[in-house]
């Protein structure tokens, strides 16, 4: 069901993810523990759609289940089960 899961945050505006600034917020605090323990004095560059996408999928891997419970619910967008397979309806 994860792997599922994965392939529908490929598919979802990262707009329609309702918790998108709690997954910003992570993502710079973990820059900042990242540029303090390894010394890096210069700002990482990334593409932040590219960072949060790659977040959500990290926490449906491993996060815990209130994490993934948390990320599922404010996902704007309805999921169908339906013949052992999801399928993401967008409003």
């Amino acid at each position: 069901m994860i792997t599922e899961l994965l392939k529908i945050l490929d598919k979802v505006n990262i707009n329609e993810l309702g918790m998108r600034q709690k997954l910003e917020d992570e993502i710079a605090r973990f820059n900042i523990f990242q540029r303090s323990v390894f010394g890096a004095t210069e700002k990482i560059k990334n593409n932040q759609d590219t960072d949060i996408r790659n977040f959500a999928k990290y926490i449906l891997k491993e996060g815990t289940v209130g994490e993934k419970r948390e990320l599922l619910a404010n996902l704007r967008s309805r999921i169908i089960y339906k013949d052992k397979t999801l399928t993401l309806l967008a409003d």
